[in-house]
């Protein structure tokens, strides 16, 4: 493995922040989002989802969670969706919606975060395990960074972006994300019963996977195919070192190490799907000897 970069890079406005305040914010969103809001500590931070009624994906969020209140930091621009989401399930409890007018950046190079967040009216930061979040309206200190930068970023700690790799019809297992965004000891959440059902009894049959590929990058939408069977469509690219990196919702018949083709309209390319990344850094030495 490589060592991570100890340059700031700076991702701009990459996600938004929505607040759940009242006497009724802990309770009601503990039954809205997959993780055990009511069981995290002040000042702690923890992956989660949102999901439809019949458990298919509606976003993947950071919980902050405070005292009396608590923030859900979604992708932009996703948070005029998630306050929608949020209302059409609010009966009768005392729990109010607010976007913070902050802009949410992304900022890399910190270390490992130890999953806490605080706030001190001007800036808010929040600390994941592979990067920190910093609602403010002046721009972080570091090297900003463009947009394939950013999708490079996402790509290395296979972080899905909600429009892009997963949606609506997406099942949560197909994220890669449920050991960390989901609680099965908390009471019922929205949509709860087809992860509960597919965790003890079943499994999916699409995986995220990233890839990595030597020469120039693929476009996005690109056919994948495994031993001449096709087993998806990549999703999202980026250059990086002599190569290139992505990410693809693939049938679970490819798998880690295994060698897929790569091919669109005048053109193909040879790809590896590349294991996990580190957990506790998100940095990895993908299959073309690049890295993040």
């Amino acid at each position: 493995m490589t060592e991570p970069s100890t340059e700031i890079e700076v991702g701009l406005a990459t996600h938004e922040l929505v607040w759940v305040e009242g006497s009724d914010a802990i309770t009601f969103l503990d039954s809205q989002v997959s993780q055990d809001v009511m069981g995290m500590a002040p000042g702690t931070v923890r992956r989660s989802l949102l999901l439809e009624p019949r458990g298919k994906l509606r976003a993947i969020l950071w919980v902050l969670r405070d005292a009396a209140r608590v923030g859900l930091v979604v992708a932009a621009p996703g948070a005029s969706d998630l306050i929608a989401d949020l209302a059409r399930f609010r009966f009768r409890v005392k729990a109010d919606l607010r976007r913070d007018e902050r802009p949410v950046h992304t900022v890399w190079g910190t270390g490992a975060g130890d999953a806490k967040w605080r706030d001190d009216g001007t800036s808010l930061e929040a600390d994941t395990p592979h990067y920190r979040l910093v609602a403010s309206q002046e721009n972080p200190d570091g090297r900003v960074l463009d947009a394939e930068d950013v999708t490079a970023h996402r790509i290395a700690v296979a972080e899905p972006r909600f429009g892009v790799e997963v949606d609506e019809g997406t099942i949560p297992q197909e994220t890669g994300l449920v050991a960390e965004s989901v609680s099965f000891t908390k009471g019922c959440y929205l949509g709860q019963e087809l992860v509960a059902r597919i965790d003890t009894r079943g499994h999916v049959n699409r995986m995220l996977r990233r890839l990595a590929g030597t020469g120039n990058p693929p476009p996005p939408g690109a056919a994948i195919a495994r031993e001449k069977t096709a087993v998806g469509a990549l999703a999202s690219v980026a250059p990086i070192g002599e190569g290139w990196v992505g990410l693809a919702l693939l049938r679970r018949e490819a798998q880690p190490g295994d060698r897929v083709v790569v091919s669109w309209e005048g053109g193909e390319a040879a790809a590896t799907v590349a294991g996990a990344p580190d957990a506790r850094t998100g940095s990895s030495q993908f299959p073309n000897g690049s890295s993040r």
